[in-house]
């Protein structure tokens, strides 16, 4: 029975009042399974990492270190999705898969700014006047915008607000603090594929105590 769950996640960068930023904002963005944990009482941990290396080293770290804990690594893909999880990254980063099964692995797809292009409404409250909604690509499935063409229209669509340019280190942790789970589920494959993995992992110590 799981007991423990310990997410390493890629972000935050390199300064330790960033890192707990961006914890901060996936704790809010995970607020639900949070709580389904704890009335499970299921531990909980969000580990932010800096580098997509650091998150991956820390990761495998974490599998002799707690060993009884369900692992899970979350990093970008980088690039759109085509193959199973461990696969994608060791063609992309020549990362060789743990003793662990795919469910112990999780991408954002292909970036996790493309989590916020799925909630509109929430860029538009966050960034107030001057954003400029069209620059936001319309794709239904958010995992199929280029990254680069995410990271750009965000730009572009920011620039002229109050708040500034969007910056990953400046705005990624709040925005991560507003966005619906609902409409990025929605939107994003991958995000849904994490929220039901964590959801059954929780359910089965739910099981296992009744």
């Amino acid at each position: 029975m799981v007991e423990e769950i310990r997410i390493y996640i890629e972000g935050g960068g390199h300064d330790n009042d960033t890192k707990k930023q961006l914890r901060q904002g996936f704790s809010i963005f995970f607020k639900e399974l949070v709580s389904l944990a704890r009335s499970q009482r299921i531990k909980w941990q969000i580990i932010t990492c800096g580098s997509r290396n650091n998150a991956f080293k820390d990761f495998r770290i974490a599998l002799k270190e707690h060993p009884d804990a369900f692992n899970v690594l979350l990093v970008d893909a980088e690039a759109s999705v085509k193959k199973a999880p461990w696969q994608h990254l060791k063609e992309r980063d020549n990362w060789d898969k743990p003793e662990v099964d795919d469910t112990c692995c999780h991408l954002m797809v292909q970036m996790m700014e493309a989590w916020f292009i799925a909630d509109i409404e929430a860029l538009k409250r966050f960034y107030g006047q001057g954003f400029k909604e069209n620059a936001i690509p319309k794709n239904l499935n958010v995992e199929k915008i280029n990254k680069t063409e995410i990271y750009s229209a965000l730009q572009k669509a920011t620039k002229e607000t109050s708040k500034g340019e969007y910056g990953k280190i400046q705005h990624g942790a709040r925005l991560l603090e507003q966005i619906s789970v609902a409409k990025v589920r929605a939107a994003s494959l991958y995000c849904d594929r994490l929220f039901t993995t964590l959801t059954v992992k929780i359910d089965e110590a739910s099981d296992r105590t009744e």
